[in-house]
């Protein structure tokens, strides 16, 4: 298992869930169990309601030009790594782990990395760009093993 001995925590998250995962056992008994779940509301921006996209004044030369419209789902997204990351630098701090997985999706990995306190990236041993929040705990423990 990518786990060993030492204080270890494995993170499963996206934009809207986070498992934090730690191994019970040793050696072929090892198994994950959730130490933690958080879940966060963030509907799709058309269910956050939003206004038709904008437009700027007219500049010097008479033209106009449109605003990009809000992604509100994104901003939650990117909200909520950041509550992650934060929460990790507590834990982080107050000694609950030594190692760190981080499993998630591509653009949420790249949320968080920049999210991150250099006190939990010091301590991040692997990163794993996948979705794998919705999967059973076993799916998850077997792909850490690969």
């Amino acid at each position: 298992m990518i786990l060993d001995d030492r204080n270890t925590l494995v993170l499963v998250g996206d934009g809207r869930k986070a498992l934090f995962l730690r191994q019970i056992g040793r050696g072929n008994k090892a198994s994950l169990a959730v130490d933690q779940v958080l879940q966060d509301d963030n509907p799709a921006t058309r269910e956050q309601g939003t206004d038709q996209p904008g437009r700027t004044g007219t500049g010097s030369n008479g033209r106009t030009s449109a605003i990009k419209e809000t992604d509100w789902h994104r901003l939650g997204e990117e909200r909520f790594a950041a509550g992650l990351a934060e929460m990790l630098y507590r834990r982080a701090h107050a000694g609950q782990f030594d190692r760190l997985v981080v499993v998630a999706p591509p653009k949420v990995l790249g949320d968080l990395r920049q999210a991150f306190h250099q006190e939990v990236l010091d301590r991040i041993s692997r990163e794993i760009p996948k979705q794998m929040t919705s999967h059973p705990i076993e799916d998850i423990a077997r792909m850490l093993r690969e």
